[in-house]
């Protein structure tokens, strides 16, 4: 007769094996697609972890991969369906057995892309991941995208076209203004944006605030008690101020904002920073909801950067979990453009650091106006999101999505408005007292 004993012996055996050694090889248990302008992401998700050989073909684009260990599924069957039409860089996906042990995945693409296909360790709440990230070869520009997004809303509201268009029968009048468009003076040690000549006599100076949703795509952020998500609620908050900038002038100067995300995809934290460089942005607002493993803590907070320690143990807390992005949405670590820009993220100023805290100040005395405040101080910790050497930064927690009634809140129209209103106050407030540069930056 077996023993208890040995039973209980058994069973724990077969809990140190594991899976991975009692099956025959690997299960896919999720698959995603996540498009965007700026990269395509294929995600399989596994209980183990995979081996896999790419090989791209130009004629027509597309991307094969042969994914070892593993044997067609209905979760990877999935994957065929999850293709959206209106995906800027994958036109379908198909898949097969290739051979026993092996499925082939065949991505067919509307344009020449860069992949970058790597691996990501488990990590709450996702296990084995393989990815794949296809970066078109002429990534979009943001700075060309923001000006002719500019262009379109004034001709929406029936504003002359620019002067400079038509003095010169067939100008580009998008060039113009991009060429208009004049570089600021980095910081010492810093690498410039490339700068850009200016030509023609533009009277009307825009203002450009990078706004930046915390999170996306792989990346939900926190989740609340009744399973909101903090990349949706933040990008629905960012959409509504950024409609209030773009209505806005301050001192006959044109707001206008740019977004680091309009869509439910991941950026990489020094892709955001590097982003609103690229805009030349006067500001840079990042936009998240708190959450803590209690849900009794509450109201909105603001942070700065810091160049020595946290200003208390709860902004030291916080910027470790924010920081933590990229291990969750995933970034190829391997990627050399990724090491480049970590590196020139260590290279922030004091004076950044020191309108930092103005701006945080002006937009605190303002959410307060309209919610509770978590602290009555701009706090400071060492957020890579805000180490943009040369662009106020500040990071607004909106509220606590781990309580139940501010999780209520980020959800009702009625307090997003409030909030938008708030922070649109705050900018204003800020540049009444901080006028923008002199640049000659003009559309």
């Amino acid at each position: 007769m077996i023993q208890r004993r040995d039973l209980i012996q058994a069973g724990t055996l077969v809990l140190l094996l594991g899976r991975a050694q009692l099956a025959s090889g690997a299960a896919i248990v999720a698959v995603r697609v996540w498009p965007a302008e700026d990269y395509s992401r294929v995600t399989l998700e596994s209980d183990t972890a995979l081996k896999a050989k790419q090989t791209f073909i130009g004629q027509p684009p597309r991307l094969a991969v042969d994914i070892e260990g593993i044997e067609l599924n209905p979760a990877l069957r999935e994957l065929v369906a999850k293709v959206l039409p209106e995906d800027p860089n994958i036109a379908g996906i198909r898949v097969g057995q290739y051979a026993p042990g092996v499925v082939r995945l065949v991505i067919d693409l509307k344009q020449a892309i860069k992949p970058q296909v790597f691996t990501l360790h488990p990590i709450e709440p996702y296990q084995h991941r393989l990815v794949f990230d296809l970066y078109p070869t002429q990534p979009p520009d943001p700075l060309a995208a923001l000006i002719a997004e500019r262009l379109k809303l004034k001709e929406g509201a029936g504003a002359p076209a620019p002067a400079t268009s038509a003095a010169r029968p067939g100008a580009d009048p998008l060039g113009d203004l991009i060429a208009r468009h004049a570089d600021k003076t980095p910081a010492p040690g810093i690498p410039a944006v490339p700068a850009l000549p200016a030509r023609g006599n533009g009277t009307d100076r825009l203002i450009i605030i990078a706004l930046d949703p915390g999170h996306g795509g792989e990346d939900p952020g926190a989740i609340g008690p009744r399973g909101t998500r903090e990349k949706d609620v933040v990008l629905r908050l960012a959409r509504r101020l950024r409609d209030r900038i773009n209505a806005r002038s301050v001192n006959g100067h044109t707001l206008f904002a740019y977004l680091t995300r309009d869509g439910d995809f991941f950026v990489p934290l020094h892709v955001r920073v590097q982003k609103a460089r690229q805009v030349q942005a006067d500001l840079f607002v990042s936009i998240h909801a708190d959450a803590f493993y209690t849900p009794r803590p509450q109201g909105a907070s603001v942070f700065a950067l810091s160049h020595g320690g946290a200003s208390s143990s709860a902004a030291r807390w916080m910027a470790a979990k924010e920081n933590k992005a990229d291990q969750i949405g995933g970034i190829n670590v391997k990627a050399k453009d990724a090491q480049v820009q970590s590196a020139m993220l260590d290279m922030s100023t004091s004076a950044q650091i020191k309108d930092s805290l103005r701006l945080g100040g002006t937009l605190l005395s303002e959410i307060g106006r309209v919610g509770k405040l978590h602290k009555p101080r701009v706090e400071q910790a060492g957020f890579a999101v805000l180490k943009a050497p040369d662009i106020p930064s500040v990071l607004v927690e909106a509220a606590f999505i781990s309580n139940p009634e501010e999780e209520a809140k980020l959800n009702s129209e009625a307090y997003q408005e409030q909030l938008a209103q708030a922070l649109m106050r705050g900018i204003e407030g800020y540049f009444a007292k901080n006028p923008p540069l002199a640049r000659n930056r003009s559309v």
